[in-house]
């Protein structure tokens, strides 16, 4: 029982990556049509950015190797992801996504790891880190809630992928129950969130997977919103 931590944190590292995975599909498309059409890249750059923030918490804090292990991953995985993004998307959109992701993903990082590296020591540098994380994770697991109203006023399931929903009501329990073992409320509140909008999805999907579309949807929309892998913990990421 002393090392239910370690077996529940491996399982909630499966699942991230499942999570950080499941936009795949979508780059397939991408690559394929070497078009973006249009898909939106600031999930994944704001993804991109919590997983970086995660994985300097897990490096931070002692004996959180396992956050840091998953959220490096998702760092290579955002990083192909807007990568291609970048090659495939129109001069316009290209240069507003690398405007973004310097910004976000580069100079915010930068300064938050500076910021912390000198002017903080100990528990302080930890408990910054993890508020920064928490909050920016707390923020991308409401981003579908734009997505579910969606679903229930065209009542259509099209732009809310059910396993997209399914990864992330699991990378919620799964690090929730982490974080209460490790006694972390900065991995619990965030992930404590994603479970309980992640189980709100399925219920809607569970309600409208079956319903006829009360209008048509413009071909024009996105065709898959994303968080997070989850993640990640992120841990979609933590």
């Amino acid at each position: 029982m002393d090392n239910l931590y370690f077996y529940v944190g491996i399982i909630g590292n499966i699942i991230s990556v499942l999570m950080f995975l499941s936009p795949v599909k979508t780059f397939w498309r991408i690559v394929q049509k070497k078009s973006t059409e249009e898909f939106e890249c600031l999930p994944y750059i704001c993804t991109l950015l919590n997983s970086s923030l995660w994985t300097y918490y897990g490096i931070t804090k002692p004996g959180s190797y396992l956050v840091a292990t998953v959220n490096g991953f998702g760092i290579l995985v955002e990083i192909v992801y807007i990568s291609l993004f970048l090659i495939y998307a129109p001069p316009t959109t290209r240069a507003k996504t690398a405007k973004l992701a310097g910004i976000l993903d580069v100079f915010v990082f930068a300064v938050a790891v500076l910021v912390t590296q000198f002017g903080m020591e100990g528990d302080m540098r930890i408990d910054v880190v993890g508020f920064m994380g928490a909050a920016l994770n707390i923020i991308m697991y409401a981003s579908p809630l734009t997505v579910m109203k969606l679903v229930v006023t065209t009542k259509s399931v099209e732009y809310m992928p059910f396993l997209l929903s399914l990864f992330l009501f699991l990378n919620g329990g799964v690090w929730t129950l982490y974080a209460f073992l490790v006694d972390d409320w900065f991995l619990g509140v965030p992930n404590g969130t994603g479970f309980v909008l992640g189980f709100a999805q399925l219920v809607i999907y569970l309600i409208y997977r079956k319903s006829k579309p009360f209008k048509t949807i413009s071909d024009g929309l996105q065709h898959e919103h994303l968080l997070p892998s989850s993640t990640s913990n992120g841990i979609e990421s933590v």
